[in-house]
Parts: structure tokens; sequence; C-alpha cells
């Protein structure tokens, strides 16, 4: 082959998918998949959606596929991801719930075996009713919790030892209830917790605030208080210590990517939420989703993971959930 012909050859040849265009901060990634491990409608789920969305607009990425994988407490989607070992262009969104379906599904795959990208956000749950429920006060909730536990259900769209099952069992113990006690229904994911809610299928629901904004501003549900430990702005609702339940607990997401990552590939998918972070497109997410930015890279969300997985445990076993 000449010279030439090889020349033309080489510019004859497509980009691969994966393969980041540009240069400098102009570097695009392109076949960027996410992957959900819960329903659509669930926390994990909007987060990825909302950080595909903000990544292309601020033309960080390509078009960026989002795809389900529910099960177990999320532990169905981190098998998948911990066996796409040395796939950089995979990206799974996850979270507080997450360290706890480990414990809780036994499951063979763990966090320690995925790579950490960054952590992302944090909010607060929230304590909420359907507009037509009696409940209109959280001491009117207490009191009905604790003279009928059983026949007071609350539906979490988290299994046990996510946070949306943590959360409740904390605020029994804090009321004088045992955990065996509570009748706490597990939905898998926002989504269908949202309609058990709507449909009178529990008695309160425990999830988090930004899955149900659009629900709480149009009315739909009610807002008894808020996990947090100050009050949240444009919620019109206590915070769960001022109502007299001695509980602060926030949610927690990020993403983390398969194992087997060279050092290079690491570096371009921390770089990329790093970038993802600083832009005005995900500043505005947060806002519109009343997340509060919780960033860390790489190393220093690999560390708050190992100590996450000690504190979920301690509390599990202080459930009896965790041996």
């Amino acid at each position: 082959m000449t010279t030439l012909a090889a020349l033309a050859a080489v510019l004859l040849v497509p980009p691969l998918l994966g393969a980041a265009t540009g240069g400098g901060d102009g570097d695009q990634v392109r076949g960027l998949r996410f992957l959900v491990p819960n329903s659509p409608g669930g926390g994990y789920d909007v987060t990825a959606r909302t950080a595909a969305t903000a990544l292309e607009d601020a033309g960080l990425t390509g078009p960026t596929e989002v795809f389900n994988l529910p099960g177990a407490g999320g532990t169905v989607g981190l098998g998948r991801t911990v066996t796409e070992s040395g796939n950089d262009r995979l990206i799974m969104s996850m979270g507080l719930g997450v360290v706890g379906a480990v414990f809780t599904n036994s499951s063979p795959a763990t966090l320690a075996d995925v790579t950490p990208i960054a952590r992302l956000t944090q909010e607060t749950e929230v304590v909420v009713v359907g507009k037509d429920s009696p409940l209109r006060t959280m001491d009117e909730l207490v009191a009905a919790w604790k003279a009928d536990p059983g026949g007071v259900p609350v539906g979490g769209g988290s299994s046990p030892g996510g946070p949306d099952h943590l959360a409740p069992m904390l605020m029994a113990q804090a009321i004088g209830l045992a955990p065996r006690d509570v009748n706490y229904v597990s939905y898998d994911g926002g989504g269908e917790l949202l309609a058990a809610v709507l449909g009178s299928k529990v008695a309160f629901g425990v999830s988090g605030l930004g899955e149900y904004a659009d629900q709480i501003a149009a009315g739909e549900l009610r807002v008894l208080a808020v996990s947090a430990g100050e009050r949240v702005a444009g919620v019109d609702a206590p915070t769960l210590q001022e109502a007299g339940v001695d509980v602060e607990f926030t949610n927690w997401r990020g993403m983390v990517a398969p194992p087997g990552l060279d050092d290079e590939q690491r570096a371009e998918l921390i770089d990329l939420l790093t970038r993802l972070r600083n832009s005005p497109e995900w500043a505005e997410a947060l806002e519109r989703n009343g997340w509060d930015d919780a960033f860390l890279p790489g190393p220093e969300f690999g560390a708050f993971l190992a100590a996450e997985n000690d504190r979920v445990a301690e509390v599990l076993r202080g459930l009896g959930l965790a041996s």
C-alpha cells in the first residue's frame, strides 16, 4: 500500500464509539451508558437521567443511554456492573440503599468490587401522606403509629437496609416502637411507592424529597416532616427533631463503574463527573430537584463508601437485620 493509500485508509476509519473526541476541556465522551439498579421513577433513576441530560446539554458527552435493571434492592444491577470488568463506558447510579441491600440480600457482589467514581448529591428524606389522608401532622402520625404499629403501614421505595427503610426504623426506635413491630412495605423505587401513598395502600411513605418535589408542589402529597437537621427551604414542614422524633438522617447518591479499569480510564470518568459537577447545567439540576451538592471524587468517595458500609452494618445489626 502506498503512503497516500495508507493515509486515506486511516482517514476513512470511523472513530470508535467509546472514544473521546476533541481536546482539552472540549473532550466529549461517547458511548456512555448509565445502569439504574431500580425501577423507573426511583431516586437512582432520576439521578441518572438528570445527569445524562446535564452531561449532554453541557456538551460533555454524546447521547447517553440510561437503562433499568431492577431487583434485590439494587444488587442485581450491582452484580451486572461487577461482571463488566474493564468496561469504561458503563456507570451505575447508586446510593445508600445499595449499601444496605448488600447485607439484607446476602449479595455475593459488594461495593468493594466496583470502581468508585464520585458521590454527587445528598438530600433529606420526607415523611409524606396523600392529600386526603386523615393524618395532618407528625404528632397525629406518631399517636396513631404508637397505638397500632401494625395497622399503620409505612411504605418506602427501597428494600430493607435502604434509606427509605432505615429512616422509619430509626423513627420507630426514637418513639419507643420495636422495629420488629413496624409494618414496613417495600416498593421497588419511588414510582411504585408514590402510587401506594396516593392510593392509600400505606398510611404514610418515606422517600427522598427530590423524587416527590413535583407532587408536593402540586398539592398531591403533604409533607409531615423532613429528616434533615434543619428545615428545608420551600417545604412547609418541621424537622423530625422539631416534631419530637429524635432522628436526623440524610440520603446520598453517587456513581460507580465496573472493576478492572486502568488508571487512565478511571481518571477520565472522574474528570467527566467533576466537569459535570462544575457545570451550570448541573447547578440548575441540583436546585430544581432540591438536592444538596455533596461531591466527592474517586478515592475520597471510595473511603466514604467503606465508612458507610461499616455504619450501615452497625445499624442493621441493631435492628436485627444483619449478623
